[in-house]
């Protein structure tokens, strides 16, 4: 890991030339250690959101009264300079009403520290996967928090000036705004490509597992379809309810995505469904849903549909969906073939929402 201190003026001219680009961009702010310290009250327990791979979040409130959250680095995390400047430039190149704002960094006695917009109402996983906050989201929220999380994702893909790879896109990373509005967050693993680039190869491996797609997790490879298979998992997540991390089926030896794609394929798509929602009402179904998720978590990323693609299916503009195969890292597809069961497939069962630093391709 670069030492923080030895950098920042090389990182705030890298934040100045991004700022630069584009003049609509607003100048992100360099934050004293005092004036953080006194609006979280020195890092008090009470003011403390919560703790990731990056460190802890904390609340604060400026001097002018604005709140705010700041993620500071951990000195056990395994992430460093390079996400911490990765997220702070690459986020002053972006802006998009579903996307987290960054306000400004701190980076002084050593500090690594990211000051973001607060958003009041956590993330979306403190919902999905609670018995009782589940019933806050009732089926239009989550309609708007999947419209939201496309909406993001087009403009990181499409729209910006930027071709974006997010690569950890997972509940925890969408934050609720007051209006529980989701916003994508956590751009340190992000990925800048051209927009006449396709594909990349990288030997170090992020990401979290269960979100990550099977070329990645073997090759290496990346490319926007790493993004809509993280999108296909986040969806399923959102009309079930249910966690990646565990076991489901009769014999409990089905991955979610596996469980979803079994159930689908006997007509009893609806068995999956978190029984608090209710889509009688509204054009958006959830076995609709779960046939788009199915389409996003395929084996080949060729077989993924462009997030355009997404969107269009999600708003009823496709005449007719694509009929799925198998979902990436079936223990299905094993008994149908014989052998090559890899390292993540054994583990399908246990994945669960850890992100990765680091880890060799395969």
């Amino acid at each position: 890991m670069v030492d923080a201190a030895k950098e920042p003026e090389a990182l705030v001219n890298n934040i100045v030339a991004a700022g630069n680009l584009n003049s609509n961009v607003p100048d992100l702010q360099i934050f004293s250690y005092a004036d953080i310290e006194m609006a979280t009250s020195a890092f008090s327990f009470e003011n403390k959101l919560g703790e990731g791979g990056y460190g802890p979040v904390y609340k604060g409130i400026l001097e002018n009264g604005q709140e705010i959250a700041v993620k500071k680095l951990s000195k056990t995390s395994t992430q460093g300079f390079e996400e911490f400047k990765n997220e702070v430039t690459l986020t002053a190149k972006l802006q998009h009403v579903n996307l987290v704002r960054v306000l400004g960094f701190c980076i002084e006695r050593d500090e690594q520290m990211l000051i973001y917009e607060y958003m009041p109402n956590k993330s979306l996983d403190f919902y999905l996967f609670d018995p009782a906050r589940r019933f806050l989201l009732d089926w239009s929220k989550r309609i708007q928090v999947i419209e939201g999380i496309t909406q993001g994702l087009l403009y990181l893909q499409e729209y910006s000036r930027l071709k974006v790879i997010h690569r950890d896109l997972k509940a925890s990373n969408i934050l609720l705004d007051n209006e529980m509005k989701p916003k994508i967050s956590d751009f340190g693993m992000a990925k800048i490509f051209a927009k006449d680039e396709h594909e990349a190869n990288t030997d170090r491996i992020v990401g979290t597992y269960g979100y990550i797609p099977p070329e990645y997790a073997r090759q290496g490879l990346y490319s926007t379809k790493y993004d809509v298979y993280s999108f296909g998992v986040l969806l399923l997540q959102i009309i079930s309810g249910k966690k990646n991390a565990y076991c489901y089926g009769q014999e409990e030896d089905l991955n979610l995505l596996d469980y979803a794609y079994e159930l689908w394929k006997s007509g009893k798509g609806m068995e999956l469904m978190d029984p608090s929602l209710d889509d009688t009402f509204s054009s958006c179904k959830l076995i609709t849903c779960l046939q788009i998720a199915l389409l996003c978590v395929q084996e080949n990323a060729s077989d993924r549909p462009p997030m355009l693609k997404v969107f269009s299916m999600l708003r009823g503009e496709t005449a007719a969906l694509t009929v799925p195969k198998r979902p990436a890292f079936s223990t299905k597809r094993n008994e149908d073939h014989e052998g090559n069961k890899s390292e993540l497939q054994q583990e399908n069962c246990s994945m669960n929402d850890t992100t990765m630093s680091q880890m060799e391709a395969r």
